[in-house]
C-alpha cells in the first residue's frame, strides 16, 4: 500500500465542502491522525496531480454516545465514544480542480 492511501482516508462530500470547492478552491478529506501538513500536501499533489497552496488541519473529538439495551427483561444503559479524527482542508492553486466522480476508463 503506498502512503498516499495511507494518509488520505477518504474525500469528505458535505455541502460546506461543495460550497468551498466552488467559492475558494477548498477540498476536505479525512486524513490519519498522525500524518501532518507536509505528508499530507505531498500524498494529495502526487495522488490527484495537483499544486497545493495551503493545508489546514483540524483535530475532531468523537462524540460520547447512550444506549439502551433490553437483556432478559432489563434495561441495560451503556456508554460509547465514536472515534477522534483529524480533518484537512487543502487549498489548491488557481486552475487545479479535483473531480471525486471522475469515472476511469470510461469511453
Amino acid at each position: 500500500m503506498s502512503i498516499k492511501n495511507y494518509i488520505i482516508k477518504r474525500p469528505l462530500l458535505t455541502e460546506k465542502m461543495s460550497r468551498l470547492e466552488e467559492a475558494e478552491r477548498k477540498y476536505g478529506f479525512e486524513v490519519h491522525p498522525a500524518a501532518n501538513k507536509h505528508e499530507i500536501k505531498a500524498a494529495i499533489e502526487s495522488k490527484f496531480d495537483v499544486k497545493v497552496i495551503k493545508v489546514s488541519t483540524q483535530n475532531r473529538l468523537g462524540k460520547v454516545k447512550s444506549m439502551t439495551t433490553r437483556s432478559s427483561g432489563k434495561s441495560i444503559r451503556t456508554q460509547g465514544r465514536r472515534t477522534n479524527w483529524k480533518r484537512a482542508i487543502v487549498t489548491l492553486r488557481e486552475g487545479d480542480k479535483i473531480d471525486f466522480f471522475e469515472v476511469e476508463g470510461a469511453a
